[in-house]
C-alpha cells in the first residue's frame, strides 16, 4: 500500500515518476486564466485566517458542504469563520474519489506543511497552524504567488474596467510576476438579460460613444478593446451556453438591441441571432489585434431558483449542459474562416462528451502555427483525474497532444496553484503508462520537450508573452 500524498503521488511507473520529477515537477506555472483579484495582488493582502482563503468565493467547496447537509449559515450565512471551516473539516473526509480531497492536502502540505490529514477531529489543530502560518510575510498574496513559482497571470475583466489595479502592478518594480488583464465581455453579449440595458449605458459612458446599434456597440467594443491593448492584453475569454451561429442581417441585429434597451423580451431565436453577430465581430477583432480567443460552453446556470434569489450567480448552483450542438461550432470558425480571420482559439466544453467532437473540429482550422486551434484542459467539473486523463486521451488519439498548452487555474484562490502539480502527476502518468506498454519509444529527448511544453512552453509561445521558455 503507498502511503498517502507521498513524492509517488499519482505515478504508479518508474517513467512516470522519472517524467514528474526529471522534467515536470520544477518547471514554472503560467496562469493564462484565472479569477483572482488584481486588487488583492495590488496591495499584497495577508489573509487573517485560512477560511478566508479557502471558502470565500469557492462554491466548489460550498457545493459539497451542501451535499453533506451543512446548514447555509455554515457555507455563505454568517457563521464565524471558525465555524464555517469546523463544517468543511467535516465534510472533507467524505470526499473519498473527489479532487478536493487531494487539493485540500496538497495546499495544506505545499504552504503550511502540515502533514496529516484534516476532519472534523484535527480542525482545531490545522486551524491553529495555518493561521499562524498566515501571519507570516511569505504568506501574503505576492508571496504566495511568487513561491507557486508563477511567472504571469491573466485575470478576468469586464471592458469597462478601469484596470487600474494592473497599472499600479505594472508601475512597481518590487514585484516581478506579470498580472495582465484578460477580456471578458459576457454583459455585453447578453442581450436577453434585463440587466443588458444598464450594462449598455455603462459602457456608453466609459467608452464615450452612446450605443444605440449594432454600429454604435462595436465602435464602443473597439474602444475599449484599444485601452485593453494598451494594458498588455492579449487574451479574450467568453462564457457560452454553446458555441451558435445563427447569422442575421446588421438591420436584424440593430432590431434586436433597440427592443433589450427599451426593456422588451428578445425571443430565443432573435438571442441566438444577436450573439452569432457579436461572436463573429469579437473573433474578427481579435484576429486583428492577435488576441487569443477563448470559447468556455456547456454550462447550464444558476439552476436553483431559490438559492440564485438568496445569493445571486456563481454560487454553486451550475451543472454540465448536455446540448451543444458541434455543427454549429464548426459553421461559425468556418464563417470566419471563410475570410481567413480566424484567432488563435481555445475551446473548452463542460461536458466530457464533448472532447471527441472538439478533437476533430479544431483539425479542420489548423495552420501557420503549431496547435493554432486547442482544446482546452479539462474545465471545472471535469478537472479531476479521470476527466484531465479523458482530455488528453482524446487530444492524444485525435490531435497533436505534444502541442497541447496545458493547465489552467481558472480559480480565485490564491493557494489554488497545486491544481498544476495535480494535472502534471496525472500527464505523466498517462504519457508514462504509453511508454511503458510500447505505445511510445523511450525517446527521452522528445519525451522531455513534450513535457516541458505541457507544463509551460506551449503556452509561453502560444500566447506570445515577454517569457522565456524552458529547457
Amino acid at each position: 500500500m503507498k502511503q498517502f500524498l507521498d513524492k509517488d503521488f499519482l505515478l504508479s511507473t518508474e517513467m512516470a515518476q522519472k517524467l514528474y520529477h526529471d522534467y515536470a515537477e520544477t518547471m514554472p506555472i503560467l496562469d493564462y486564466h484565472c479569477h483572482i483579484n488584481p486588487q488583492e495582488i495590488c496591495e499584497d493582502r495577508k489573509f487573517e485566517n485560512i477560511t478566508q482563503v479557502w471558502l470565500g468565493g469557492d462554491h466548489y467547496k460550498w457545493r459539497q458542504m451542501r451535499s453533506n447537509g451543512v446548514d447555509e449559515k455554515y457555507i455563505t450565512g454568517d457563521a464565524t469563520d471558525r465555524e464555517k471551516f469546523q463544517a468543511w473539516a467535516e465534510t472533507l473526509p467524505k470526499l473519498i474519489g473527489n479532487p478536493l480531497y487531494h487539493w485540500s492536502h496538497l495546499e495544506l502540505r505545499r504552504y503550511f506543511g502540515y502533514e496529516g490529514y484534516l476532519n472534523g477531529d484535527t480542525a482545531e489543530e490545522v486551524w491553529n497552524l495555518c493561521n499562524a502560518k498566515l501571519q507570516e510575510d511569505s504568506m501574503t498574496v505576492r508571496n504566495l504567488i511568487k513561491q507557486s513559482n508563477v511567472t504571469l497571470l491573466c485575470t478576468t475583466d469586464d471592458p469597462v474596467d478601469s484596470l487600474e489595479f494592473h497599472k499600479k502592478l505594472a508601475e512597481d518594480d518590487s514585484f516581478d510576476v506579470q498580472v495582465l488583464p484578460a477580456w471578458r465581455p459576457d454583459k455585453a453579449l447578453n442581450v436577453e438579460k434585463p440587466t443588458y440595458a444598464a450594462y449598455i449605458e455603462q459602457l456608453s459612458s466609459v467608452s464615450g460613444i452612446e450605443v444605440k446599434d449594432f454600429a454604435s456597440l462595436k465602435e464602443a467594443i473597439r474602444n475599449r478593446m484599444e485601452f485593453f491593448n494598451s494594458m498588455k492584453c492579449c487574451v479574450s475569454d467568453h462564457a457560452l451556453e454553446y458555441v451558435m451561429y445563427v447569422p442575421a442581417s446588421d438591420a436584424e441585429v440593430d432590431s434586436i438591441i433597440a427592443k433589450s434597451l427599451k426593456g422588451e423580451a428578445v425571443s430565443r431565436e432573435e438571442e441566438l441571432k444577436y450573439k452569432t453577430a457579436f461572436m463573429l465581430f469579437a473573433a474578427k477583432e481579435y484576429n486583428k489585434l492577435g488576441w487569443i480567443m477563448q470559447l468556455h460552453y456547456g454550462c447550464k446556470r444558476d439552476n436553483n431558483a431559490y438559492m440564485f434569489e438568496q445569493l445571486g450567480p456563481d454560487t454553486g448552483f451550475d451543472c454540465i449542459n448536455n446540448y451543444a450542438p458541434s455543427a454549429q461550432m464548426a459553421d461559425f470558425l468556418n464563417a470566419l474562416s471563410a475570410t481567413n480571420e480566424i484567432p488563435k482559439t481555445i475551446l473548452y466544453s463542460l461536458n466530457p462528451n464533448d472532447n471527441a467532437s472538439i478533437g476533430t473540429i479544431i483539425g479542420c482550422f489548423q495552420e501557420k502555427f503549431p496547435g493554432k486551434i486547442q482544446q482546452g484542459s479539462a474545465w471545472w467539473f471535469n478537472d479531476h483525474k479521470t476527466g484531465m486523463t479523458e482530455q488528453m486521451t482524446s487530444l492524444g488519439n485525435l490531435g497533436c497532444l505534444g502541442n497541447f498548452i496545458g493547465m489552467l487555474t481558472d480559480s480565485r484562490s490564491f493557494l489554488s496553484y497545486t491544481r498544476h502539480e495535480y494535472f502534471r502527476r496525472i500527464m505523466c502518468e498517462l504519457i508514462g503508462g504509453w511508454v511503458d506498454n510500447g505505445e511510445y519509444p523511450a525517446d527521452m529527448k522528445s519525451l522531455e520537450k513534450i513535457v516541458k511544453g505541457i507544463c509551460y512552453n506551449n503556452a509561453v509561445n502560444y500566447f506570445g508573452f515577454d517569457l522565456k521558455t524552458v529547457e
